[in-house]
């Protein structure tokens, strides 16, 4: 799980998984708008000495 804090005074706003998330703080009053990242794409790799076709 990942901790959910504040994007201006830091407080911890909570714990856990999510896709989008919008939670005001109650300590600042600041929104906080969260969402996920898109993971990395996977790079290419060159192929092995086995994986070779001569």
């Amino acid at each position: 799980m990942k901790e959910i804090r504040c994007g201006s005074c830091h407080k911890k706003l909570g714990q856990g998984e999510y896709t989008w998330l919008s939670i005001k703080c109650p300590r600042c009053g600041t929104l906080n708008h969260l969402r996920t990242e898109s993971p990395e794409p996977e790079r290419q790799r060159a192929p092995t000495v086995d994986e070779r076709s001569d």
